[in-house]
């Protein structure tokens, strides 16, 4: 298996600008909320394909994945993992939605989606609805952009029971 430093795949940077009245931001202590603000290099994000109709939304300044736990609940991750990965949809009002690609509820199947409330605050997945504005984006093209693919491959072992190399 021959792996290729040259990028890849097409993708777009962009602002997700979120029907709510805020920019998604990625702040440098990891945490991710909704800013009013459109200046800030915070709000930049870059959109690579890893699947069909399945993104994983980078921070193109700090270069952390967006990711969602089994809680529901959105945080930044320095790894691309499997909870980085968000299947993306275009709603019946050409809002687009993001839902987790590894959760949803036990139950019903219904996704968790990626969300902000009125204050700009991340919401669990598990509470957000699609047919709500907290659900829906609309990706603000910045420019395209060319990446590698982000592998689970690449990602270093930190488990504390695996033996040095030698």
């Amino acid at each position: 298996m021959c792996l290729s430093l040259e990028p890849q795949l097409k993708g777009i940077v962009t602002k997700l600008f979120c029907r709510q009245g805020f920019y998604l931001q990625a702040n440098p202590d990891g945490s991710i909320q909704g800013t009013p603000e459109d200046t800030s290099s915070f709000t930049h994000f870059n959109l690579i394909p890893v699947g069909l109709r399945v993104v994983t939304i980078q921070s193109a300044k700090l270069g952390h994945y967006m990711a969602m736990n089994a809680e529901g609940l959105l945080y930044s991750s320095q790894h691309f993992t499997a909870e980085c990965r968000f299947k993306e949809c275009v709603f019946e009002n050409y809002y687009v939605l993001y839902a987790s690609a590894l959760y949803r509820q036990c139950r019903s199947g219904r996704a968790w989606y990626l969300g902000l409330d009125k204050e700009g605050r991340v919401m669990k997945g598990n509470r957000v609805k699609k047919t709500k504005a907290a659900a829906h984006f609309v990706p603000k093209l910045l420019e395209v952009a060319m990446y590698r693919e982000p592998s689970l491959h690449s990602v270093p072992e930190t488990s504390p029971s695996s033996p040095p190399a030698p």
